[in-house]
């Protein structure tokens, strides 16, 4: 297993040098791909075009870009002449980049292209850092002129080597800064060896082969897909980046991958596409249709309790729907990745059924990231869990508090210029504490049940945990989001943001006519339908912990607004500060 990450590549080019592809990106409407040799090549004169700018050991090189090729070419570039990456989400707030540009001090900023730097133009102004672009901008510096600078004058290929040779797995490879859910992002430092033991230990969980293709689209600067995008050279599996996120149908159809990496969010999105196209059908087909999505809700995914009859049921069903249903994925998909929020157990065996198993698992970045995972290559998989433990991690709940502690060779290194809060995150016996509660269930999964620092106490000194509700309440196709609230006052209540897709539909099964966002949320009938289900949800809780009072948002909150982090968590003090308001009247008398 190959100990740095930069390792990883000589390694695809010697087991899987005759792919005509390793990453791949759309320029211009078509797909330009990129093979192992030759994206080797680039990394290496990345690495030497760094080097005669001066960046050495140890110094910072900030990414602020979406996924595509160049991102992964200079990712492998820095960390191998044993330079340290930041990546940035482009969609950060102006007070965000200006803090993590400032505390992590990059030599150089690379940049995507104009848009980006656009909204990143005036913090630059006050950093000091060279600036390059992957794509033309009047008046900066591309990467290009980096790799020319690689293959002009004096060749370092030697001393790069060098510098390879002397480059650790326990050396930092990267600074990943958190979304700062409860106060200012933490610079979390990741070594090689935490990445690779990552990679190693939950690659095995799915079953990939090197002849197959992975469509992404999520952001390279989030743990997670990076981390499933070492996996993928590690395994041989050719990248290919989407164009954007309104073309990921369109480019599944055209790349038919086996497998891509999700957020829950994205499934939803398309079962309620698949459920309007299934409103269309009429007769028969409609019959037959509703017929099979019903079967499929009944679907258990451990494989126990599905009789034979009904498995010969599920195989009519597949025929007649669901492979009509796997065409619209490409046709060749047989599994997907999902992570940053929990995901509704009835999508879980729903698309278990159709022959498209979710694989859900859960991890932090200080974790490097993966923790647990629902294993489709072992079979071990059940809905509303996150699955068994990395074989690399010991994994345990405080018997007190029900915090997940994790320890082993994925836990992180520190926090960047943060000694007391590494002490807080890491006890004396090297148990990384998550903030998070869970509990196993009796054949070893483990289910997430809340967060430790988001619970409270109502007046009558009972504690709430707002996380375990909203999770409970995130398997409703009417919600998209909630945030519970009632701290200090006699009754739980909440600020849910409708499933606006669902609404729509809804209404025009009801004959309303939909007309905004904000009217529908005011509408007599929309809120006594919300009600209804807000009570039908409220049955799974103690008398103390049910929703009594409830507004309707009428928009979704937003990463541009501070609402909510670029992985889909929301930002509570945020939320609780832009609709003070609605909180008050609430518990308004």
């Amino acid at each position: 297993m190959p100990q740095r990450t930069f390792d990883l590549l000589p390694r695809f080019v010697d087991k899987f040098g005759w792919k005509d592809c390793i990453f791949a990106g759309k320029v211009n409407g078509q797909w330009v791909k990129i093979d192992g040799n030759r994206f080797l090549e680039r990394v290496n004169r990345i690495s030497m075009g760094m080097m005669k700018l001066g960046v050495q050991k140890g110094d910072r090189v900030a990414i602020v870009s979406n996924s595509c090729p160049q991102w992964n070419m200079v990712d492998f570039a820095v960390q191998q002449i044993g330079a340290i990456v930041v990546p940035v989400y482009p969609t950060l707030s102006q007070h965000d980049f200006e803090y993590i540009f400032h505390h992590s001090e990059p030599k150089i900023i690379f940049v995507e292209g104009p848009v980006i730097y656009r909204k990143i133009k005036d913090v630059l102004e006050h950093v000091d850092a060279m600036v390059y672009t992957f794509n033309q901008v009047m008046g900066i510096k591309l990467l290009k002129e980096v790799i020319e600078e690689g293959f002009s004058g004096l060749d370092l290929r030697r001393e790069l080597r060098q510098i390879e040779s002397e480059i650790s797995p326990d050396d930092v490879a990267t600074i990943i800064y958190t979304s700062g859910t409860l106060g200012t992002p933490k610079g979390v430092m990741l070594t090689h060896r935490n990445l690779m033991s990552n990679c190693q230990h939950y690659a095995p969980h799915y079953p990939i082969e090197p002849t197959q293709n992975a469509i992404s689209y999520l952001p390279l600067s989030h743990i997670l897909e990076r981390s499933v995008q070492y996996s993928h050279v590690y395994l041989g599996v050719s990248t290919y980046y989407v164009e954007n996120i309104g073309t990921i149908m369109r480019d599944v159809a055209d790349i038919k991958p086996e497998h891509f990496s999700t957020v829950p969010r994205v499934l939803e999105k398309a079962y309620v596409a698949i459920m309007r196209k299934g409103e269309k059908l009429t007769g028969f087909k409609k019959k037959t249709f509703n017929w099979a999505f019903a079967l499929a809700e009944k679907y258990d995914e451990t494989g126990r309790n599905n009789s034979i009859f009904y498995r010969w049921k599920l195989g009519l069903a597949r025929i007649l729907v669901f492979d009509e249903v796997k065409k619209s994925f490409g046709g060749n998909l047989r599994f997907f990745i999902s992570g940053g929020a929990s995901i509704q157990p009835r999508l879980v065996r729903t698309f278990a059924a159709m022959g498209m198993p979710v694989s859900e698992g859960y991890g932090l970045t200080e974790t490097s990231p993966v923790v647990c995972t629902n294993s489709p290559a072992t079979g071990v998989m059940k809905a509303g869990t996150v699955g068994v433990p990395c074989a690399n991690l010991e994994v345990k709940t405080d018997p007190e508090t029900g915090e997940i502690l994790v320890k082993g060779p994925s836990v992180m290194k520190g926090y960047y210029k943060d000694e007391e809060q590494t002490r807080l995150a890491i006890d004396e016996n090297g148990f990384f504490h998550t903030g998070d509660k869970g509990e196993f269930d009796e054949d070893g999964l483990l289910k997430i049940t809340g967060r430790i620092k988001e619970i409270f106490k109502d007046s009558m000194g009972k504690y709430i945990s707002p996380a375990l509700i909203e999770n409970k309440f995130a398997e409703s196709v009417w919600f998209n989001n909630m945030m519970v609230v009632g701290e200090n006052q006699k009754f739980a209540a909440a600020l849910i943001v409708p499933n606006f897709e669902y609404l729509k539909q809804w209404c025009k099964e009801q004959n309303i006519e939909y007309k905004t966002d904000a009217e529908m949320v005011k509408n007599k009938s929309v809120v006594a339908a919300i009600r209804k289900e807000v009570e039908a949800y409220n049955k799974f809780f103690g008398d103390y912990e049910q929703i009594k009072r409830f507004e309707l948002m009428d928009h979704e909150w937003t990463i541009d607004d501070g609402e909510i982090t670029p992985s889909m968590k929301i930002r509570r003090k945020v939320i609780a500060e832009h609709y003070k308001d609605s909180i008050d009247r609430l518990f308004a008398e």
